[in-house]
């Protein structure tokens, strides 16, 4: 729905390239169209969101492996503090 800026269903070329810029994988244009293209099977210039559901839950999905690698180191790197926060004093601060 983020990416659906027309709320069609659908996202478009402009979309997919938003989409990838803001996981921070920016593609070319054909790029772009390379992989509208192999999640549509070449039948559409648009990807439906089911076929977008297909991509994301299917056993090739790379950006789903990405996605589940990422939370996992994520999840990894921010342990969660427990008890009181330290106490502070002026010098400490930046």
């Amino acid at each position: 729905m983020e990416f659906d800026l027309n709320n069609q269903g659908e996202i478009d070329l402009m979309s997919v390239k938003r989409m990838m810029e803001k996981m921070g994988a920016p593609k070319t244009h054909l790029e772009l169209k390379k992989m509208i293209s192999e999640v549509t099977g070449g039948v559409s210039e648009t990807i439906s969101y089911q076929d977008f559901v297909n991509v994301m839950l299917g056993k090739r999905s790379a950006v789903l492996k990405l996605v589940m690698m990422f939370e996992g180191k994520a999840n990894e790197s921010n342990p969660k503090p427990s008890g009181p926060p330290p106490e502070r004093d002026i010098a400490s601060l930046p």
